[in-house]
C-alpha cells in the first residue's frame, strides 16, 4: 500500500512538473533554497541578492558588460574634493505600483541601513558616508547620515573621505531604495507577498509561493523595460542538485546554479556546464573564542596541512586557484593586481606540501599537542549541497594524516546555516566570499572587529587601524600600502583558512542565451532567450 502511494505521488508531480514545462514559457531558474530574506536593507547573501537586483534598482546599475551606468539617477555631479555627490533622478523612474522613485526614497532606506536597531549585516557597506559609522555603533541619531533630498528629484550625499569605489557601492542592494510607507505597514512580511513586494528594478514580483517558487514578470513600469528581454523568470526555490540536474537534462529547467563538483566534469561533457571568471574566495572560517582554537599556532597548523592542489585538482576540478592569502587575484591595485603585487604568504605549490606538513607538525607540538596527542575532536559545520562535503573529506583526511586530528562533519539547511554562523555556533565552518565592488576593502572589511561578517570573532586593533587609514583616504597609495600590511597580519594570525580563489560554475541548457555572468556573483536574467534548436 505504501509503495502504491509512493508511486501515485511520484506520478502527480511528473505531471505537475510537464504541465508546467507546457503551460508557460518563463525562463525557469534555479539558485538555491528558500532565501533567508529579500529585503534589501537586511540580504546578506548572493542568492537573496540576485532577486534584488532583479526587482530593485540603485542610483547606479550595470550594462550587459558589468560596467557601471546610470540607474535610477540619469546623471550626477561631484564636488572638486570628491567629498559631495549630487545625483539627478530620472523623470521616469517608477515604482511597480506606478508611483514616483523620490529622492526621500533613498533617505529613507541608506537611514534604515545604519539604524542599530534594524541591525542590517551590511550596514558597513554605507561607512564612506559620513557618520555611518558612529550611527550604527549609537553614537548618533540616523538623521545625521551624511545624505540629503535637496527636493524629489535632486539627492546629495557627502562622504567622510573621498572613496573611488563610491559609485559601485551605489549600484549594490543594500543601498538601493526602498519605499517607507510599503516597509513600515509590514515590516516582518512586506517581502513575503507579492502585493507588496514594491519594486523599482526591471521585475516585479508575480506570485511568491514560500520553498517553492518566485515568479517575476516584466515590470512596464520600469524606465529601461524597453531593453527586457523575457516576460517571466521563474525562479524555483530548490536545493536538490540531484533534481536540478535531471531538470536541465529534460528541459523543465532552463539554469540550474552552481552544480555538485563531483557532478562538473561529466556535466561539462554533455554541455551542460559554462565556466566563468570570479572575484570570490572559498575558505573555513574558524571561530576564534574556541578554547582549542583560539591559538593562532593551531590554526596555521590547520592551514598549513591542507593539499590545495589535490583539492582543485580532483574535487573541484573548474580551474580553481589554491589560495595562500585572502584577496583573489582581479582586483585592482594602484598598479596592477592586487594579488599578483601581494603575492602568496605560504608556498601552496605542489612539491611544498610535505614541508608544509612538517611545519604544521611542529606548530601543532609547539602548541601543546605533539603529534595531535590530548587535541579534542573537532566540528565543521557547513550547509546541505554544494559540494561542502566533497571538499571537507580529503581535508578531514589530510588533518588526520599529517596531524593525528579528528575532525566530524555537520551539515544545515541554508537558512539555518546562515544564522549559526551568525551566532558563531561553530569550531570550523565553511564560508564563501564575493566581493560587493572591486577593491580590497570588500574582502578584508569582514574580518573589522565590529563587522557583523566577522562570524570568527577576530579582534586586532593594529589590522582595525590599518583598515581604518584604508577607509579614511583619499590617497590610493596609502590604501593600498595599508590593505597590503593588514592582510599580511590577517594570514599571520590565521582566523579563516584560504582554500581556494572561485570561479564560477554554472549548470546550465546550451540553448540558453544573454545571462548576464557578474564576477562578484549576482548574474542577471535582463536578456536572457531560449535559442531555437534546428
Amino acid at each position: 500500500m505504501i509503495k502504491k502511494i509512493f508511486l501515485v505521488t511520484l506520478f502527480i508531480i511528473f505531471i505537475a512538473i510537464g504541465c508546467q514545462k507546457t503551460s508557460s514559457n518563463a525562463i525557469k531558474i534555479r539558485i538555491g533554497p528558500e532565501p533567508q530574506t529579500i529585503d534589501p536593507t537586511l540580504n546578506t547573501s548572493i542568492d537573496g541578492a540576485t532577486y534584488i537586483v532583479h526587482t530593485f534598482e540603485g542610483l547606479t546599475t550595470k550594462d550587459k558588460d558589468n560596467k557601471i551606468v546610470p540607474g535610477v539617477a540619469e546623471s550626477w555631479d561631484i564636488s572638486e574634493d570628491g567629498l559631495t555627490y549630487t545625483f539627478h533622478i530620472r523623470d521616469d523612474a517608477k515604482w511597480s505600483d506606478g508611483q514616483k522613485v523620490k529622492a526621500e526614497d533613498f533617505v529613507y532606506s541608506w537611514q534604515r541601513a545604519v539604524d542599530p536597531i534594524v541591525a542590517s549585516g551590511y550596514s558597513y557597506q554605507l561607512e564612506p558616508i559620513l557618520n555611518a559609522k558612529e550611527i550604527t555603533e549609537g553614537k548618533m541619531d540616523k538623521s545625521n547620515l551624511g545624505i540629503k533630498a535637496l527636493d524629489e528629484k535632486t539627492l546629495e550625499v557627502t562622504l567622510k573621505a573621498p572613496t573611488a569605489y563610491f559609485l559601485e557601492l551605489t549600484a549594490f542592494p543594500t543601498l538601493f531604495p526602498i519605499r517607507k510607507d510599503i516597509v513600515e505597514a509590514n515590516p516582518d512580511g512586506w517581502t513575503r507577498d507579492a502585493s507588496t513586494y514594491i519594486g523599482n528594478g526591471p521585475f516585479i514580483m508575480k506570485e511568491r509561493r514560500i520553498d517553492d517558487r518566485l515568479i517575476l514578470e516584466k515590470n512596464t513600469n520600469y524606465w529601461n523595460a524597453s531593453t527586457i528581454v523575457p516576460n517571466e523568470l521563474e525562479f524555483i526555490l530548490m536545493d536538490n542538485p540531484t533534481v536540478a540536474i535531471a531538470s536541465i537534462k529534460d528541459g523543465t529547467l532552463d539554469y540550474g546554479g552552481s552544480p555538485p563538483v563531483q557532478e562538473i566534469e561529466a556535466l561539462r561533457n554533455e554541455g551542460f556546464i559554462q565556466t566563468n571568471v570570479s572575484l570570490g574566495i572559498y575558505f573555513y572560517m574558524i571561530n576564534c573564542t574556541n578554547e582549542v582554537l583560539k591559538d593562532p599556532r593551531i590554526r596555521q597548523a590547520l592551514t598549513l596541512a591542507i593539499d590545495r592542489n589535490y583539492i582543485v585538482k580532483n574535487v573541484t576540478k573548474a580551474g580553481q586557484i589554491p589560495a595562500a592569502a585572502f584577496v583573489p587575484y582581479g582586483v585592482s591595485d594602484v598598479e596592477g593586481d592586487f594579488r599578483e603585487n601581494g603575492g602568496n604568504y605560504y608556498d601552496v605549490s605542489e612539491d611544498k606540501h610535505q614541508e608544509n606538513v612538517e611545519k604544521a607538525k611542529a606548530l601543532l607540538a609547539e602548541a601543546g599537542y605533539p603529534n595531535g596527542e590530548g587535541f579534542p575532536v573537532i566540528e565543521f559545520k557547513s550547509n546541505q549541497g554544494g559540494g561542502n562535503l566533497q571538499i571537507f573529506e580529503p581535508i578531514q583526511q589530510m588533518w588526520k594524516e599529517a596531524l593525528n586530528i579528528d575532525v566530524t562533519f555537520s551539515a544545515e539547511e541554508w537558512a539555518v546555516f546562515q544564522q549559526t554562523r551568525v551566532d558563531k555556533n561553530f569550531e570550523i565552518a565553511m564560508h564563501s566570499w564575493f566581493a560587493d565592488y572591486n577593491d580590497p576593502l570588500t574582502f578584508l572589511a569582514m574580518f573589522l572587529s565590529y563587522s557583523d561578517q566577522n562570524h570568527s570573532s577576530y579582534n586586532n586593533p593594529e589590522y582595525d587601524r590599518l583598515i581604518n587609514i584604508a577607509m579614511n583616504s583619499g590617497d590610493n597609495t596609502v590604501r593600498m600600502n595599508a590593505f597590503h600590511d593588514a592582510e599580511k597580519i590577517l594570514i599571520n594570525d590565521m582566523p579563516l583558512i584560504p582554500l581556494y580563489f572561485h570561479t564560477t560554475t554554472a549548470l546550465m541548457r546550451p540553448n540558453l542565451k544573454g545571462v548576464v555572468f557578474d564576477k562578484l556573483g549576482m548574474n542577471r536574467f535582463f536578456y536572457v532567450y531560449r535559442e531555437e534548436t534546428k
